[in-house]
């Protein structure tokens, strides 16, 4: 397994680099090179062969890795770039920087609100500050948690989390006093 830099595709380009970690996995069996990412929200639901340059079917979309120069690969999802690896192995040290950043910056979509998110079998489930969020085969529903409890139990009974309390957001408010 190595760990691998990537650099998000948004509105105004590609982050900063070490702005997301991805595995490289090389499997005993000697099958891969795979792109293992559970950490990219809406990703694939399974790993990506690494060294493919056609479409990858997944259940969460169609994927394609496109050779993007000095050795990087973008990944795309139903024909749309999500993220460019550099392949060279790096270290969790590498990544303090961009980490700390997310983690602090009011500027980083990280800092503004709660984000809970799981695969299920056909989609995916998340919460997100208040919101509900049920995608399955690639249909999205949302739903606004306005109570309390109500948002208690979602996290209940949807990730099996049972809290005694509603979480603060990440500036430290009350779930319950964002809107």
């Amino acid at each position: 397994m190595s760990r691998v830099a990537a650099r998000v595709y948004g509105e105004a380009g590609l982050s900063p680099p070490f702005d997301h970690l991805a595995l490289i996995v090389r499997p005993a069996d000697g099958s891969g090179p795979w792109l293992a990412d559970v950490g990219f929200g809406s990703h694939s639901d399974y790993p990506l062969r690494l060294d493919a340059r056609e479409d990858q079917d997944d259940p969460a979309g169609r994927f394609r890795l496109a050779d993007a120069g000095a050795g990087d690969i973008d990944v795309l999802k139903d024909g749309r770039p999500q993220y460019r690896i550099e392949t060279r192995e790096r270290s969790l040290a590498d990544c303090v920087p961009t980490c700390w950043w997310q983690q602090t910056s009011p500027l980083s979509h990280f800092t503004r609100s709660t984000i809970c998110s799981r695969l299920t079998p056909g989609g995916r489930v998340s919460i997100s500050g208040r919101l509900l969020i049920q995608t399955q085969s690639g249909t999205r529903a949302e739903g606004q948690l306005d109570t309390d409890d109500e948002l208690l139990a979602a996290y209940r009974d949807h990730f099996g989390i049972e809290l005694s309390r509603v979480p603060d957001d990440p500036a430290g408010r009350p779930v319950s006093d964002v809107r």
